[in-house]
């Protein structure tokens, strides 16, 4: 027999053995969750301990916040306060209008959002791409005037009928889906030998949930939160009081806020840490040039909180420390990613990283 028979006689028992059945999700919402954590090397070089980055962008939507959207809705259906040709509220600083919209947009619903202004350009632009109504509303108005997004999520929830208003910060189903899914997650990427957890602290979801998975598996788990300056969070935690007078502007989004969200478990955070608007939009950048890994603004943020943590002596060379990084940089291409928008903010300085050349070239 020559040997071309042989081989073709071969691959024809190979095909009859094949498996035929098609390997497919039936929708983009199945891939929620299931992240990957990753180990930071350049970037961390001079601190001790082990640092990996729970990249929350590998989400379809590209942030944390496709968990609680799927996970809201399926209650919500459950329940049978969602059915065809509802629509869905919520107030966002984008990413959780982006998986909302993302997710309605497969189950047939439809979405109205309520924007800050101090949301990137381009977040309102993906919001909507992808089907949904935005309402964009000023951001340094007090969580109680009639014009800030809050309110006016509100009054669209009113005059809609069939509608239902996520609420996310309010909403306790915000902790529930991270206590489900990313604490686990996390648990069981590190082998139960995590000792730290660093995440952003604004609705308070994704932290608490995690936190509270992981302080029931060891209560002797630090964790570590991120808030920004003009924002109460920090000192409400120390405190337990509400005080107007930290709150300013600031330009990070999905971090920090000027009201205190229900959906924040101050028990389960151990310490608060703030971080400034320029010191975060370098460190994203940073990341990007050090990792390869190409996040948002809040990761920075993140990152940044890890430096200082560091500074103040919170790790040793035995620690293994997980930053949870909630979305993708390419929302933020006109802000932290563009050099012009960096210098119009002041965010190039001799502090921080000298004035691009192409700047200097233009002025």
């Amino acid at each position: 027999m020559h040997l071309f028979t042989i081989v073709q006689t071969i691959l024809q028992d190979l095909t009859y053995t094949m498996d035929n059945t098609i390997k497919a999700y039936d929708s983009i919402l199945d891939l929620v969750g299931n992240t990957p954590l990753i180990k930071l090397n350049k970037i961390v070089e001079p601190l001790a301990g082990n640092f990996y980055a729970k990249l929350e962008c590998f989400n379809p939507g590209h942030s944390a916040k496709d968990r609680i959207a799927t996970y809201i809705i399926e209650q919500a259906e459950k329940k049978g306060l969602l059915k065809a040709g509802s629509t869905i509220i919520e107030t966002t600083s984008g990413n959780t209008g982006f998986s909302l919209a993302m997710a309605s947009m497969v189950k047939g619903y439809k979405c109205i959002l309520a924007v800050s202004s101090k949301s990137s350009p381009d977040k309102i632009d993906m919001l909507r791409s992808m089907g949904a109504e935005v309402y964009v509303c000023p951001a340094h108005v007090s969580a109680d005037d009639p014009r800030s997004y809050y309110e006016v999520a509100k009054r669209v929830h009113q005059d809609t009928p069939g509608s239902i208003y996520i609420n996310q910060y309010f909403n306790a189903l915000n902790i529930e889906a991270h206590y489900q899914t990313t604490g686990p997650e996390i648990w069981e990427q590190t082998g139960g030998q995590i000792t730290h957890l660093i995440a952003c602290s604004g609705t308070g979801g994704t932290i608490s949930g995690t936190a509270r998975f992981l302080k029931e598996q060891n209560p002797d788990i630090k964790v570590l939160a991120v808030d920004a300056y003009g924002s109460v969070l920090k000192k409400y935690h120390e405190t337990g009081e509400f005080d107007h007078d930290e709150i300013y502007p600031y330009r990070i989004e999905g971090l920090g806020k000027n009201l205190i969200p229900k959906a924040t478990d101050f028990n389960t955070i151990d310490r608060y840490i703030k971080v400034t608007d320029a010191e975060s939009a370098h460190m994203a950048r940073k990341i990007a040039h050090t990792e390869g890994m190409f996040v948002g603004y809040t990761s920075g943020a993140a990152m940044q909180a890890v430096m200082q943590y560091h500074t103040e002596g919170e790790f040793t060379k035995d620690s293994n420390v997980v930053v949870i990084f909630p979305d993708h940089g390419s929302r933020y291409m006109s802000k932290i990613y563009s050099d012009e928008w960096m210098e119009n903010q002041g965010f190039f300085d001799a502090k921080n990283a000298e004035v691009p050349k192409e700047i200097q070239y233009v002025k």
